[in-house]
């Protein structure tokens, strides 16, 4: 998805970047997304907006209730007032749709994709950055950006730090088709569930004719660290909930195929430097990997592509020096990325709260409802140098 974004920002601001894609071809793998104004404002200015409206639903309200007795205990309004506030909508949408578009707008800008290139290996030269692919020939360009997420081959070649670490935390997905649930399961809103140590996410896709869900719950890690697509039990979920509210209940019991993934993250990113080493950036999760107690993740990949391409139109107009352009990146990304990766962390120990702590968020979830949830340094999106 950061490649993707990248690869079409960085074709808008006059380079000729060449996608590197190790998998053989684009599948629909994964689930839902969430993108706030401050992604789909970006998605709009990129001439995405017709494309993202046909594939996306637009839930009217965000509803955060518990998952002990099922009561409201927030409420936010989306839909036409969040467009209105922040001149851009919030969107829910299936990743691989939000996937197929990026690629049509990479086609459309002529952008070489090269699939099956693996990297196998990077060496920076004077003027020059070569790419080792599949351990083959080289490939030579002025610039290498590893949006390679999680698990990127790019940071580890070049940066040489430790893998991820486990979470603590389980996530289980599903998708179903709306009219296949039943009637009191179906939804237009987003609504958050919480609980001890566990939440669950219910939202729309693809029009509104599809429920994402996904739990989460506090467990050990199991199968590969780096399946983000394992298949899961129901009953296993079922048993790490415990008893929940009816309703939660239902849905979990009604909910068809369930996949696994086990949550890995870093420390929020302490500077500049864990972002881009002289012609090599990262973007997106490669950089920045963040939980998903915030809904930023493609958000902040976005972002980067869009400040990417910003960055290297200036350089490549102005004949600024390449390693100084992408500094400049770093610079003007990694603060924010740092505050949303430590708020994702500090959200999911809010969302899993027990006792006290558990008690005084709902208190102020019923109290201040939308004036809590709502996050305009967020949603305006990132402030321009």
């Amino acid at each position: 998805m950061g490649g993707l974004a990248a690869g079409l920002a960085c074709a808008r601001a006059g380079w000729q970047p060449r996608l590197l894609e190790q998998a053989a071809q684009f599948s629909e793998v994964g689930a839902g997304i969430q993108l706030g104004p401050n992604a789909t404002r970006l998605l709009h200015g990129w001439g995405l907006e017709r494309g993202l409206a046909a594939v996306a639903a637009f839930p009217p309200q965000l509803r955060v209730r518990s998952a002990t007795d099922g009561t409201q205990l927030g409420l936010m309004r989306l839909g036409a007032t969040f467009a209105q506030r922040y001149g851009a909508p919030y969107a829910t949408v299936h990743r691989a749709d939000l996937q197929r578009l990026l690629l049509e707008g990479v086609r459309q800008a002529r952008v070489d994709l090269q699939l099956c290139s693996a990297v196998t290996g990077v060496r920076q030269l004077e003027n020059e950055v070569l790419v080792r692919v599949n351990d083959g020939a080289d490939v030579q360009g002025d610039v290498l950006i590893g949006a390679d997420g999680l698990w990127s081959a790019v940071r580890s070649k070049v940066f040489g730090d430790a893998p991820p670490a486990f979470t603590g935390h389980l996530a289980y997905r599903a998708v179903a088709v709306q009219r296949d649930l039943p009637a009191l399961l179906r939804t237009a809103d987003v609504t958050v569930w919480l609980g001890p140590r566990l939440h669950v996410v219910a939202y729309p896709l693809r029009g509104g004719d599809w429920l994402n869900v996904v739990a989460i719950v506090q467990g050990r890690s199991r199968g590969p660290a780096q399946d983000w697509h394992q298949a899961a039990i129901a009953a296993d979920l079922q048993t790490a909930m415990g008893r929940q509210c009816a309703p939660l209940q239902d849905l979990v019991r009604a909910m068809p195929a369930w996949r696994l993934w086990a949550l890995h993250d870093r420390d929020p990113i302490a500077g500049a430097h864990e972002m881009v080493r002289g012609r090599v950036a990262l973007l997106g999760d490669a950089a920045h990997p963040m939980r998903p107690y915030f809904a930023q993740g493609a958000g902040m990949a976005i972002e980067d592509a869009a400040e990417l391409g910003r960055i290297l139109a200036m350089a490549g107009s102005a004949d600024i020096d390449v390693p100084a352009a992408l500094r400049a990146y770093a610079d003007n990304r990694w603060e924010r990325c740092a505050q949303v990766q430590a708020r994702s962390r500090r959200n999911g120990r809010i969302f899993h709260a027990t006792g006290p702590m558990r008690w005084g968020r709902d208190v102020s979830l019923r109290l201040l409802g939308e004036r809590l949830l709502d996050q305009p340094w967020l949603y305006e999106g990132p402030a321009l140098a």
